[in-house]
Order: structure tokens, then sequence, then C-alpha cells
């Protein structure tokens, strides 16, 4: 089998892997599993789609490290599961969370000096923060109330319009700022979820926060209204001016700036 196949299913068997060490560490239930499990198939088939798209034939060292990240994800994903019918191990999911959130940093150090920066590795970087983000807001929505999921879907709602809207799917240009907004959502909602701040400034951080992503989608959204495909406008067809018929017999003579009238011709069964 060639690594094509096999690397995505690597990612698998770490994601059974960090499943069994939370299952035997501070307990997961059937519903944590389940959870666990099938992120991690739709991790598997999206990662493959992307390998073969690509035409790339494996996995690259900075693919591996958010492959990591992604598997560390999938963890949070069970214990917030596990979360809604039980209390859980809040240190662990914290842990989990901060160590996805830091190797965020490593990949992309690795992606540079390696000389490995792709277009698949960056797209699976952003999917793997979006995940981790989403899941993070269903646990600390709990706590500070259900408008906390805003967070964590505004960036599947930005996909979503780019079916609807044409011009919402153009490529955004590289932009640091945007690399610290998603930065500061993990950080922050891990710090909530652990419980260290009172319910008024942990609301009051979350806002912010929000107000962050607000500005940065703002700011793409209107980048691509502004540059994005839209369609031309039709031309407006101007009445060819009158030419007076010329006597028989009579060649007429050519005036600088002027053209002379003709018949369309017909070019493969059209009029050009």
């Amino acid at each position: 089998m060639s690594a094509l196949r096999t690397d995505p299913f690597a990612g698998a068997i770490l994601q059974v892997g960090v499943l069994a060490a939370l299952a035997g560490t501070v307990g997961l239930s059937a519903y944590g599993w389940l959870a666990g499990l099938l992120f991690g198939v739709v991790m598997v088939a999206a990662l493959g789609y992307g390998l073969r798209r690509s035409g790339a034939d494996r996995l690259g060292p900075a693919d591996w490290v958010t492959l990591t990240r992604a598997t560390l994800a999938g963890g949070v994903a069970a214990l917030t599961v596990d979360s809604f019918r039980e209390p859980i191990a809040v240190p662990v999911l914290v842990v989990l969370s901060a160590v996805a959130l830091s190797l965020d940093w490593v990949d992309g150090q690795v992606a540079r000096r390696t000389g490995t920066v792709s277009a698949l590795g960056a797209r699976f970087d952003m999917e793997v923060d979006s995940f981790l983000v989403l899941v993070l807001c269903g646990y600390v929505a709990d706590q500070v109330g259900a408008w906390v999921l805003v967070i964590g879907a505004m960036r599947y709602v930005f996909v979503a319009a780019g079916w609807v809207l044409p011009w919402m799917r153009g490529s955004l240009p590289p932009r640091y700022w945007r690399k610290v907004v998603a930065a500061t959502q993990g950080i922050v909602l891990a710090v909530v979820a652990a419980g260290v701040l009172p319910r008024p400034l942990a609301v009051a951080v979350l806002l912010g926060a929000l107000a962050m992503l607000v500005e940065s989608f703002g700011r793409d959204v209107g980048w691509l209204w502004r540059h994005g495909a839209r369609p031309a406008p039709r031309p407006v067809a101007l009445p060819a001016a009158p030419v007076s018929p010329a006597p028989a017999g009579h060649r007429p003579e050519w005036t600088p700036g002027v053209r002379i009238a003709r018949q369309p011709a017909e070019v493969g069964g059209r009029q050009r």
C-alpha cells in the first residue's frame, strides 16, 4: 500500500491511542469514544482527499505535527461530549488544549525551516484550529451561555457563505493579524475552560475575543467584496454612423481617423 494511503491512517491509529490513554486514566464513556472515533474517521477521509487532490504522495514533517494536534483535538472533543453527561477531569482537557495550541506554533516553524510549506498543510492547520475552537466553545457554553458558540461557528459560516456567494470564494492575501486573532481565541477559551476566572471576567474576555474575530472576518469579507470576481458590465452597443451611398464606379477616398463601414464577416457560422 502506498504512502498516499497509509499516512492518513496513521492519524487514525494515533487518535485511537489518545482515546485509549484517556479511557485508561480519567475514564471515557461510550459517547466520548464515539465522538473521538467519528472525528478520527472524518479526519482520515478529509486528509486522504486533500492528499489526492494536491498530488502529494505523503505528509510533510509539519503535517505530522498538525496531525498530532488533530488527534489531541479529538481527545478534547471526546471529553467535551462526556462533560454534557457527567463531570470530567478539567485539568486534562485544559492540558490537551494547551499542548494542541502550542504545537500550532511548532508546525509553522517546522514547515518554514524544512521548506515544506504547502497549501494542503496550511488548510489542514486552519481546519484543526477551527475544530478545536468550536469544541472549546461547546465546553464553556455551559459556563457563560450559548452565545459563545458564535466564536466557534463563525469560520464555518464564512465557508458556507462561499457556497452561496461566488465572490466569497476568492483567495485572501496572507495577513499576520489573522493568525494572532486565531491564537487568541484558543488561548482565551482554554483559560475560561480551566475555570480560573470569575464569570463576569470570563464573559468580558470572551466578548473581547469575539470582537477581534468579528473585525478580522469583517476585514476579509470587505477585501473579497472589493476584489472578488463579479460579472463584468455588458458593453453598450453604439449606433453606427450613417454612410452615404457612393455613386456607381466611385472609389471612396481614405481619410485619417475615419474607418469605412463594412458588412460583418461570417466566421465559423457566427458574426464577428
